[in-house]
């Protein structure tokens, strides 16, 4: 009992202490809504600082003429291309699936053993009898169904983050919305080809290779929803 003493005290310390490291970021917003990332958070790659031209085109302006060489390119392609430059992803996805799967497995087994024995000397009679039996059976059911529906249309503004080595853009975008308590928070990420790229400077998901798109939020209404940290806890570390 005494050696059992330490090792039951020593799970209970580090049950609370993951119980309280999981609250930690629940109490520092009590009272108040979530607070929204800070921009510029979800973008990997290293940004450098790129002197300006809007100085130099501002001064070559001359007030004689309607166009301003700083508002624009008249001869440039206005599509993005380089790393932080900002292209619109255009999501809309109205997928349906439904399956259902069956299958049924079973399995019989029976053997016996019998024995019998008898002889008579001077009239004396005896006998032995045996017998055995063995029986054994399995049998297995499964069913499972799916049925999803998912609707989901938005546009959301994405930065090119890296250009790789054969002329590819690695994207990435967030947006995040807080209404009342609730923060929904978006993400986009992927692999585009400049020749995708519309001249509106929009791309399609369906363009985007490895697209991770990811919607959801944080906040008083996610809380309620979800299963509270005591039972997610038991759930990973239930056997049974």
């Amino acid at each position: 009992m005494t050696r059992r003493a330490p090792a039951s005290r020593l799970l209970a310390l580090a049950v609370a202490g993951l119980s309280l490291a999981g609250c930690q970021s629940r109490l520092d917003e009590f009272g108040r809504p979530p607070v929204l990332t800070p921009i510029g958070t979800g973008l990997a790659a290293p940004r450098e600082a790129l002197p300006s031209s809007f100085g130099s085109l501002q001064s070559r302006h001359s007030y004689h003429s309607t166009w301003s060489p700083a508002s624009a390119d008249l001869f440039q392609d206005p599509r993005a291309r380089n790393i932080g430059d900002v292209l619109t992803v255009s999501i809309l996805i109205n997928d349906k699936a439904q399956f259902d799967n069956a299958s049924d497995r079973s399995r019989s087994q029976k053997s016996s053993l019998g024995f019998d024995f008898g002889y008579g000397v001077s009239g004396l009679k005896d006998s032995a009898t045996a017998d055995t039996g063995i029986r054994s059976g399995t049998e297995t059911k499964g069913q499972g169904t799916i049925d999803r529906k998912e609707n989901l249309s938005l546009s959301v503004a994405a930065v090119i983050t890296e250009v790789l080595p054969n002329g590819n853009l690695l994207i990435s975008g967030s947006q995040e919305i807080r209404v009342n308590n609730e923060v929904r928070v978006l993400n986009v990420a992927g692999i585009v080809r400049p020749r995708d790229i519309s001249r509106k400077n929009t791309i399609d998901y369906d363009k985007i290779a490895e697209a991770r798109v990811s919607y959801g939020g944080r906040g008083r209404l996610t809380d309620v929803q979800g299963p509270t940290l005591g039972q997610q806890i038991f759930e990973t570390v239930a056997p049974f």
